[in-house]
């Protein structure tokens, strides 16, 4: 499975005029901002509030947006012509991957800015960060396969952004229904626990359970993306 950087950016360049173009869903990407501001008007909150604004970014960007640019594809009968052209899979899914994952990283440093957030290790942060972006953009990938229209891609991704923004909650009930003690293992708990770390005064060598953790979540993702490409493209 060959990789061409020529053909991911003609696909990167694509898609940034395509998002430009659609207010629905480049509107989208004010929201977390607007999070943003809200609770730093609020004096804050802690690691837990920034990092639930961070979650709500990687839902809202990562995940959503993903999700709506392979679906208009698909709804203006392009995708196809990209998985019958010379481009291969890494080409396509990469490419398609290049604006949303620059977006969130933007995104995601302007939310900590206006929040007020620096981490006690830049360098750990930054790779989590990095990795939990690769695993929304991979679910994000799997919903926007499984959709025919923008407008089922605005719904079909509601359940995981209610799930992954708002699962830590859930926690405080872990005492009553120790099943929820499995959400512990979630990607976005796991990187609210190395903030959380982080901010003890923990290291690398400290942390790497976590980034092993969120590293498997992405690499799943990842595959399950490339599986069910194949399959559609098979179809």
């Amino acid at each position: 499975m060959t990789f061409s950087m020529k053909r991911a950016l003609a696909i990167f360049q694509k898609d940034y005029k395509d998002l430009s173009r659609n207010l629905f869903v480049s509107s989208t990407l004010i929201m977390p901002l607007f999070f943003a501001v809200f609770y730093s008007q609020l004096g804050g909150g802690g690691i837990d509030v920034t990092y639930f604004v961070i979650n709500i970014t990687f839902s809202l960007v990562a995940t959503f947006v993903q999700c709506a640019l392979i679906a208009e594809e698909k709804e203006k009968n392009t995708l196809r012509g990209l998985m019958l052209s010379p481009a291969s899979t890494l080409d396509i899914l990469l490419g398609k991957s290049a604006l949303t994952f620059v977006t969130t990283l933007i995104l995601i440093a302007a939310c900590a800015f206006i929040m007020g957030y620096s981490p006690a290790n830049l360098l750990v942060i930054s790779l989590a960060l990095i990795v939990s972006t690769f695993f929304y953009i991979g679910i994000g990938t799997i919903l926007g396969l499984m959709t025919k229209t923008v407008m089922e891609a605005s719904l079909i991704v509601m359940p995981a952004f209610f799930f992954f923004s708002f699962s830590p909650m859930l926690l405080a009930y872990e005492d009553r229904f120790s099943i929820i003690g499995l959400l512990e293992y979630l990607p976005n708990i796991v990187l609210i626990d190395l903030a959380h770390q982080i901010e003890a005064g923990a290291g690398l060598g400290a942390a790497w359970l976590e980034l092993v953790i969120l590293s498997a979540w992405a690499l799943v993702v990842f595959v399950g993306s490339i599986v069910m490409y194949n399959r559609k493209q098979t179809d």
